[in-house]
């Protein structure tokens, strides 16, 4: 890539900041610069990448992984970005501080970051407040716009699914589709939900709000997804997969971030810091439970996460039967125009090889 000032100046003055310090200012500096940065034409508007998943239009494949704007304070700024889809939150039905700091922490060695933010949000009133006020400027939906839920840290586990019912409430009017995060390392007892008895009973709630919300008001139901964590054991994995077909539920996504630390170059005392890893070092993991999943489950739509960085990367896992993928890291370590090389390279390659379209990618290597 030639030499872009836009990463390579700006990017070591970020480094030299405490990364959560330096992770809110690039928020912020997306929520102000949205304009400025869609002149740099950085959206690459293709059709060859475009496709439809839950009857939804997405332009481009790749997506912002939850996480990353869990206020949706910038979402102009990731559509000039050139994601193909947003995902905000995660969002709890009470507002959180999260964690006490430092809770981020990056591994250059590594290109990966530790995290144990523990769901700090605004809430789920204060948060559709912010989003009705960008839906009224005709920017919300620009891309699909997916809303990541989870459990409140001061709602007991047996009290879990009022809280997710609560926050889908108050969130639905706003979301292209809706995830179900059960998976975070960060937030105690939250992982105890992938077991199928309790996310049986927070998938049929929400699903009867959902079409509830959806006969109300006439509008077409929100697609509700899961978000699994790469430290469930196969068997594990195939009860989640099993539970949604039965519950009827609309996707997944795989993966979160991992407990596991196995591989690390980094200095001892990062690597030894709580919380969820992300980065390469996930690739395996997540490509593997990818796989899994499509295999028991063929028609199921997965967004597919973890440890993905380049158009090879996304290549590999539309061609394993992905259907979209989203970053996090990747963006903090390649910079603001990694959507873009990556939008490239796919329709590159696409044209180097002659695939006509996504459609045809998707599941390519499983055929």
């Amino acid at each position: 890539m030639a030499f872009d000032p836009l990463t390579r100046l700006a990017q070591p003055l970020m480094f030299r900041l405490d990364p959560e310090r330096a992770h809110t200012l690039a928020v912020q500096g997306m929520a102000r610069s949205a304009p400025a940065i869609a002149r740099l034409g950085l959206r690459v508007r293709d059709p060859l990448l475009a496709q439809r998943v839950w009857g939804l239009r997405f332009p481009n494949p790749v997506g912002l992984g939850a996480g990353y704007d869990k206020w949706g304070a910038a979402i102009p700024g990731w559509h000039a970005l050139g994601f193909g889809f947003v995902e905000v939150g995660t969002v709890t039905a009470h507002p959180q501080d999260g964690n006490p700091k430092p809770r981020l922490f990056r591994l250059p060695e590594d290109r990966s970051i530790i995290n144990r933010m523990g769901f700090n949000n605004d809430g789920a009133a204060r948060t559709a407040d912010r989003l009705a006020a960008v839906d009224r400027t005709g920017q919300l939906h620009r891309v699909p716009l997916g809303i990541n839920i989870g459990k409140s840290k001061i709602t007991p586990v047996e009290d879990a699914t009022g809280d997710y019912v609560a926050s889908l409430d108050r969130l639905w009017p706003y979301a292209d589709y809706v995830v179900v995060n059960v998976s975070s390392p960060n937030t105690p007892g939250l992982r105890e939900l992938q077991e199928s008895s309790a996310l049986a009973g927070i998938l049929e709630a929400l699903t009867d709000l959902n079409r509830m919300k959806a006969d109300i008001t006439r509008r077409r139901p929100r697609p509700i997804l899961v978000k699994v964590a790469p430290d469930l054991s196969d068997e594990q994995l195939d009860a989640v997969i099993d539970l949604i077909g039965a519950v009827r539920a609309d996707g997944l996504i795989v993966c979160n971030t991992t407990l596991s630390r196995t591989g690390l170059r980094s200095d001892p005392s990062l690597i030894t810091e709580q919380g969820g890893l992300s980065g390469p070092l996930l690739a395996a993991r997540s490509m593997e439970m990818l796989r899994r999943v499509v295999a028991r489950a063929p028609g199921l739509p997965v967004i597919s996460v973890g440890g993905i960085s380049t158009a090879d990367d996304v290549w590999d896992r539309l061609a394993a039967g992905a259907r979209l993928v989203q970053i996090w890291t990747a963006l903090v370590y390649g910079g603001p125009r990694t959507v873009a090389a990556i939008n490239r390279g796919l329709v590159d390659r696409m044209r180097r090889e002659g695939v006509d379209g996504i459609e045809e990618l998707i599941g390519s290597a499983t055929r």
